[in-house]
């Protein structure tokens, strides 16, 4: 099956989200489209899965136009999407989100859950996405929640699938499972449009590439194309492909961890008789695959984790069991895991999110009133610093794209004066632009004499940013390494292996 679409355009206000984009995706092939965030990628898939009207333009399924009004049309045209942000109820189990709005889908006409659990074991199975269908949302870690959006777009026999960057909040591993199941699939005829901006999935799987800047197509490449080309077509400039920085000379101990414990609701440990510390002016990273530890481990130095015990100290001072306020007063800047959950509130505006931590304290405000000229000003300024893609402050911060919300989370954490840096995968869902402005972002933090600790599976990142890597295994720091060692030992580290060469 083909898809066809022939000068889309659409506008929200004065913004141009899509101008008159022209773009096909022949039979069995795995088309990908590549742009910045904002750059439009997620309104024209959008508008191909009816979520969105266009203002203008046709779209045809083999070389038929159709209307799509609304999911379900392009549901019945033969058009699956995996969203970008999930979709998903929270309470509710695998089987029953992957049914939900299908709910008549037993031989009867009515709710058979058993029916609809026999069938996503099978997929589960045929594309090595294991996962228990009765399990409930909310108990499954981030890598698995993705692989319920892959199969409720599976089981519907899509023939049409849009993966909208399905890889953001995926580890390394998880990402590989993944492009092997785009391979199973385009060898069974489906056609798969792939957005994203991560140029070393583009060059694996894809067939063709569509270059997207500012709402237009800007070019068009074969994934033989070296990244620095698609890159600078990507962001309109040439890109700094290295982290440059200057040697560190790490001062005194900022950030203090000694012997901390966490331990889940169950009393299973989480992290065990844990001792780090972080000095002024260096980076340490903390590197593993995801689900040993980390992220309970960066939550804690917030006082967001419940049953720990041991010691946390910020230059000095005990730090857990206070308080988030407490934690954030003393000199913390908390870039979250997700900005979803932890990072914003999708129901305030800009300018209302970027004082989150500051909005009782002057200029914000003061014992009575919030100064909202104060407010306006401030946002104006980091949304330049930071190139915020928005129209006005005022803006909703659920309109914006997931890497300019990143950037509001961004400016909101690193425009006050602070001692220690937290980043928790500061740079997930961040197309190549915007890694670069991060990065240079955090290198700055720590020459200004911060103390910086991130939490990444992105191992090109811990390379790049790293004077130190704490690498964290069930729960545990097994070994703390220079940065110049080698990929092959990082990985039998990550693996529990400790006896390797550095």
């Amino acid at each position: 099956m083909s898809v066809e679409l022939r000068g889309i355009t659409k506008s929200f206000g004065t913004l141009m989200a899509n101008n008159d984009i022209n773009f096909k995706v022949g039979p069995g092939e795995i088309h990908a489209i590549l742009g910045e965030n904002g750059a439009g990628k997620s309104t024209l898939m959008n508008i191909l899965y009816g979520l969105i009207q266009p203002d203008s333009g046709e779209i045809l399924i083999d070389g038929n136009i159709v209307k799509i009004d609304s999911p379900s049309d392009a549901l019945a045209s033969g058009i699956g999407m995996v969203h970008q942000h999930f979709m998903l109820i929270p309470v509710f189990t695998v089987a029953e989100n992957v049914v939900l709005g299908h709910e008549k889908m037993g031989r009867l006409g009515v709710l058979r859950l058993d029916e609809a659990k026999s069938i996503i074991s099978e997929i589960s199975k045929e594309f090595g996405l294991e996962i228990d269908p009765d399990e409930l949302i909310e108990n499954l870690s981030v890598g698995l929640q993705q692989r319920v959006e892959v199969i409720r777009a599976l089981i519907y026999k899509a023939k049409i699938l849009i993966l909208d960057e399905p890889t953001a909040v995926l580890t390394p591993q998880e990402t590989d499972e993944l492009l092997q199941i785009m391979r199973r699939l385009k060898e069974q005829g489906t056609s798969i449009i792939f957005i994203t901006h991560k140029l070393r999935e583009v060059k694996e799987v894809a067939d063709k590439i569509t270059i997207i800047r500012r709402g237009s197509v800007v070019g068009t490449a074969l994934p033989t194309a070296s990244q620095e080309e698609l890159a600078n077509q990507m962001v309109g400039r040439p890109i700094q492909s290295t982290t440059n920085k200057r040697l560190s000379k790490s001062g005194k101990p900022i950030l203090s961890i000694a012997n901390l414990n966490i331990i889940d609701r169950n009393g299973v440990p989480l992290v065990k008789n844990l001792s780090l510390d972080i000095c002024a002016s260096e980076i340490v990273s903390v590197a593993g695959v995801q689900g040993n530890g980390q992220s309970e481990l960066a939550r804690a130095l917030l006082n967001l984790e419940d049953n720990c015990s041991g010691s946390i100290f910020i230059d000095g001072k005990e730090i857990l069991g206070t308080s988030v306020s407490n934690s954030i007063h003393s000199g913390i800047a908390y870039i979250p895991e997700s900005r979803e959950l932890d990072g914003l509130i999708n129901s305030f505006d800009i300018s209302e999110n970027l004082i989150l931590d500051v909005f009782n304290r002057a200029p914000s405000s003061n014992k009575f009133f919030m100064n909202k000229h104060k407010i306006a000003v401030l946002a104006n300024s980091l949304m330049k610093e930071f190139d915020i893609r928005a129209q006005k402050v005022s803006d909703l911060v659920s309109s914006l794209s997931g890497g300019n919300k990143q950037k509001v989370v961004l400016a909101r954490e690193l425009s006050r004066s602070v001692k220690v840096v937290i980043a928790s995968q500061p740079t997930r869902g961040l197309d190549v632009g915007s890694i670069e402005f991060v990065h240079k972002r955090l290198v700055a933090e720590r020459d200004a004499g911060r103390a910086v600790l991130i939490f990444s599976t992105e191992l090109d990142e811990v390379f790049a940013l790293s004077d130190r890597i704490a690498v964290m295994y069930k729960g545990e720091i097994i070994d703390v390494v220079p940065p110049n060692i080698s990929r092959q030992d990082l990985g039998l580290l990550m693996a529990g292996i400790k006896k390797v060469s550095v």
